[in-house]
């Protein structure tokens, strides 16, 4: 390892950009030649061709895990030229109004449970006094009746 560390460390450095990185890629490399130093000193190859490509591979599994790319289990990105104005509401309200007034009460009634007010089909039900199924066919029959007519607008 005395022989090859500096090469290693270099080849790791180039990949990952930050030297302490790449130290710790090179000491866990070290770590697996150790561990593999029979069947590495029986090989016809070259120990410092595996050693690189010991290297190579946990450089890549690095790169994939996920806190490498500072990725955050959660976070929300909020991009300021998408900022809730009320304009989408209004804008909504104008569109799905005129839609949902074309609908039967009972079918309007489910749609405005479920999308409105975020409600699931099993609170729907229990609201509305009726079976599930008969929740799950109102939104499906009431769904297909407003594709069709916005699609016909």
């Amino acid at each position: 390892m005395r022989e090859h560390r500096d090469g290693l460390v270099s080849y790791a450095e180039r990949m990952l950009g930050d030297r302490g990185l790449a130290e710790d890629v090179v000491q866990e490399t070290a770590i697996r030649a150790w561990r593999n130093v029979d069947r590495l000193l029986g090989t016809e190859g070259s120990v410092r061709g595996w050693l690189f490509t010991v290297t190579r591979h946990l450089v890549i599994d690095l790169v994939r895990k996920p806190h490498a790319r500072k990725e955050v289990v959660g976070a929300t990105y909020n991009d300021p030229a998408f900022v809730r104005d009320g304009t989408d509401a209004v804008h909504n309200s104008l569109v799905a109004k005129p839609l949902l007034l074309r609908l039967s009460p009972e079918h309007r009634a489910v749609l405005v449970h479920i999308y409105l007010c975020d409600r699931t089909i099993q609170e729907t039900a229990g609201i509305l006094g009726v079976p599930t199924g008969t929740v799950k066919s109102r939104q499906h029959n009431a769904l297909r009746k407003l594709r069709s007519v916005a699609g016909a607008a």
